[in-house]
This record gives structure tokens, sequence and C-alpha cells, in this order.
């Protein structure tokens, strides 16, 4: 276990820890689990312990087209996981678009305040005319009488199938090369976005910012590579590639940059 831990990061040792009993659970009562939708910071540290497993194996699934959140199913060897395994639904809302815009942010927020976990519902994919979005089955009758309206505009939701045509993700990453002074966060958002670290900490401070899909809140906590930054009004920054120091000691880094389109 101790060897697991030291690969990740403290405020990660407790979701670890839950992987490693679902792994336990799955060896002892040879049966599989069924996670609920998890970020792809969650999905590589299961693929990262079970991959060191021999007895148990894990599939990922989330519907969408290239999708971010996912169900993981860990299972014992002997079984061949099927679509229907992982109890996910989809949905598409219809509004009137014509009329007003309703945009990710929107649906999300209307989704969690319904009291739903972010665990309980996937990828939200949306374009001019329409909304779609996954969840999981155990979900699915509360959702339907109670998601009637986002933004005080009127959704009529309906069940598609898994076959339709699903929205395709079509966000682009800029890549861009920076060089600069440490791994501070402050300072990683600061060069990427052209801004002053001032500004970046205030970002920080004010519970803009999250890695890996965690608040975080200190100006001094240092990014590695393969970390996602989420910055509100900002959008998604990658550290790709951290690749040495400068004669100048200074640290060159290969970002990339995400904006949202909808």
């Amino acid at each position: 276990m101790d060897n697991i831990l030291q690969h990740f990061r403290p405020e990660e040792q407790e979701f670890i820890t839950q992987v490693t009993d679902w792994i336990d659970d799955v060896t002892a009562m040879y049966t599989a689990k069924l996670t609920g939708f998890l970020d792809p910071r969650q999905v590589m540290i299961m693929q990262s312990i079970i991959g060191q497993n021999n007895d148990v194996k894990m599939q990922a699934e989330g519907l969408m087209p290239d999708a971010e959140r996912q169900r993981v199913l860990i299972y014992p060897d002997y079984l061949v996981p099927q679509f229907d395994d992982f109890n996910i639904i989809c949905y598409e809302m219809k509004y009137p678009s014509k009329f007003v815009q309703l945009h990710h942010p929107d649906v999300l927020g209307s989704l969690v305040a319904l009291g739903l976990d972010r665990s309980k519902f996937g990828d939200i994919r949306l374009n001019e005319r329409k909304i779609q979005f996954v969840a999981q089955k155990e979900v699915s009758n509360f959702i339907e009488m109670n998601l009637t309206a986002i933004n005080k505009v009127k959704v009529h939701l309906s069940v598609i199938s898994p076959t339709a045509e699903l929205i395709v993700n079509d966000d682009v990453w800029i890549e861009q090369s920076e060089t600069i002074s440490s791994l501070r966060i402050d300072t990683v958002i600061a060069a990427a976005y052209s801004i002053s670290r001032q500004k970046a900490a205030m970002l920080i401070q004010g519970g803009k910012v999250k890695v890996n899909y965690r608040l975080q809140e200190s100006v001094s906590f240092e990014v590695d590579e393969g970390d996602l930054l989420s910055i509100r009004g900002q959008g998604r920054l990658a550290i790709n590639v951290i690749a040495g120091r400068t004669k100048k000691d200074k640290i060159r880094v290969i970002l990339s940059k995400l904006e949202r389109k909808s």
C-alpha cells in the first residue's frame, strides 16, 4: 500500500484506499463492482493500481464519444463485460433555443441543485439545438420527475438510445511553451494566460481554480506533469511536459489550453 501511495498526492490517498477496498471485495466475493461516474484523474489512478493486480480487471465506459467522466467496472478475470453492466442512461433535452441559449454551467448547476452528487451523472454535451447528458440508471426516475426547467427555461427530457447520434466534443486544445521561474500554481497560470501573478493569486484564493478536479486555494501549490487545471472564467490548462531548466535556471514547460465552446 505504501508503494502505491508514494506515487500520488496526499489528498488522493482517501480515494486510493477506497479503490483497494473495492479490489479486495471483488477478489473475496468474486463478483463485479461498479463505480459512479469518475473524473479522468480517478480513472487514471484506478488503472495504475489495478494494472498491478493479476486477479481483477477494469473497464471504463462513459457512452459519449471521447467521454471525460466514466463509470468503471472492476471485475474478476472470468467475466466479459457488456454495455448493460454499466447501468448508464442517456438523455436528450430540447428547449426553445431560438429565444434563449443554455450553456454547460447552466445544465451542471441544475443537476447539482436537484441534490445529485457529481458521481451520479457523466458528460454533458450541447449544440445550438439540444442538450445531451448521461446518468446512472439508478437515479433515472428521480431525474425524470424533477428536471423540468433550467434557469427558468422549460425543457423537454427524453431517453435516447446509446446508438443514437450523440453530440461530439469539438473542443480544441492549443499547445504552447513557456519559460517560468517556478512551478507554483500562480506563476503557471500567470504565464499561460498573460496575466499578473496578483490576478492569478486572486483567482486561486477566490476559489476559482481546481487541480485534477479538486479545489486548490494555495498560491504556493506546485503543479506537476500531467496535472489538469480548471480556471473559472478562463478555461482549462494541462501541464503536458516539464522539460527541464535553462542555463538561467528557468523551467521550460509545455502546456495546452482549452476554452469550452458551449
